[in-house]
């Protein structure tokens, strides 16, 4: 029934625009059709003139553009692969026109359509009113979708800057030399460069028990921080090698992936013994805790601070797939600091026109 309703809504946000367009109506048509649709439908909620603003809004956010070229990247349509290179340079001058026939530029926008549907009004709102850039915007789109996320879930996602994150940052793994290239794909989607724990309230230093214990107390939440897929199944998971016994923090498996995923939680910066850690502890789960259907166990270390050449030496030579992420446990900066504080920039600008005056 939502998918329903948000298809509606864009088809209206659709009408008011090409009428426009094709009219020359001015903006009070919008007025217009709130009140008509009001008297047509007396009994349904939703068409407040703000909310009919909205569903214009929405459609043609979706289809500027930037946005179509961004879709264009991702959307599962044959063809699109041969006009990306012209496309990236016409973006920049907003001629997309002159690269999408009709026909093709109509398929972008039903699949944008689609997307839009499998997100709830409000989130559809929140992204609209919250995201400016155009991939940015189609991550979040996706995510919410894909990951169930609620209003409030989404609006942390987007305040930790989880698109930022999880897609420009810099991963550190060896997925592309432990796995096969299409597992290896899916397992660089799986990681994120660093995870946000600010849900934890952690204002002080902890030992990494403590660290495991709230984060277990706020499974729900860390989960979604995850990401979608993973499913827990313990923690401090007893393995047992020869006549010792030890135990991973913690154990997930990755639903879409087919893998154990196992955690170990550092409170301090990467050091390079750790992935030997991890190495010996995947190779206990790939001997005596994997299905005969799973694809090979994977390892995240999760620091406070890592080095990435650090840890491409250390990685190098382990043949069990492991990513190295860091945490956060509180914004970088406070919300009511941000764009008042100068920038590194500002900083060395001033110190060296300091020193020039010396």
């Amino acid at each position: 029934m939502n998918s329903e309703l948000i298809l509606l809504y864009w088809d209206i946000g659709q009408g008011i625009v090409e009428k426009q367009l094709a009219l020359g109506w001015g903006e009070s048509v919008v007025e217009l059709v709130a009140a008509d649709l009001r008297g047509e439908f007396p009994g349904v909620t939703g068409f407040s003139s703000r909310n009919v603003w909205d569903m214009r809004r929405l459609y043609v956010a979706c289809t500027e553009a930037a946005f179509l070229g961004q879709a264009m990247r991702e959307a599962p349509m044959p063809g699109t692969k041969a006009v990306l290179r012209q496309a990236a340079a016409e973006l920049k001058k907003g001629k997309l026109a002159k690269v999408l026939s009709t026909t093709e530029r109509a398929k972008l926008i039903g699949f944008l359509r689609q997307v839009v549907a499998e997100v709830p009004w409000g989130q559809n709102l929140v992204i609209l009113n919250k995201v400016s850039d155009p991939a940015a915007r189609l991550w979040y789109l996706q995510a919410t979708s894909g990951l169930g996320w609620s209003r409030n879930v989404l609006l942390n996602q987007i305040k930790a800057e989880a698109y930022e994150r999880s897609v420009t940052d810099k991963k550190s793994h060896n997925f592309g030399l432990a796995l096969p290239e299409h597992l290896a794909e899916q397992a660089d989607e799986m990681l994120k460069s660093s995870y946000s724990l600010e849900f934890l309230g952690i204002r002080r230093a902890v030992r990494e028990r403590e660290l495991e214990d709230r984060l277990i107390s706020r499974l729900q939440t860390f989960l979604l921080e995850l990401g979608y897929g993973f499913c827990f199944v313990g923690r401090q998971y007893r393995i047992a090698a020869g006549k010792k016994e030890y135990f991973i923090d913690l154990l997930f498996y990755h639903r879409f992936l087919k893998a154990l995923v196992a955690f170990d939680l550092k409170i301090g910066p990467f050091e390079p013994e750790f992935s030997g850690k991890m190495d010996f502890y995947l190779n206990v789960l790939n001997d005596k805790e994997r299905s005969p259907d799973d694809q090979p166990s994977i390892g995240i270390i999760l620091c406070a601070e890592k080095d990435d050449i650090e840890v491409e030496y250390a990685l190098r030579s382990k043949s069990n797939p492991i990513g190295v992420a860091t945490y956060q446990l509180q914004s970088k900066l406070p919300g009511e600091l941000k764009g008042k504080l100068p920038s590194a920039k500002q900083l060395t600008d001033i110190v060296k026109a300091g020193l020039e005056e010396v």
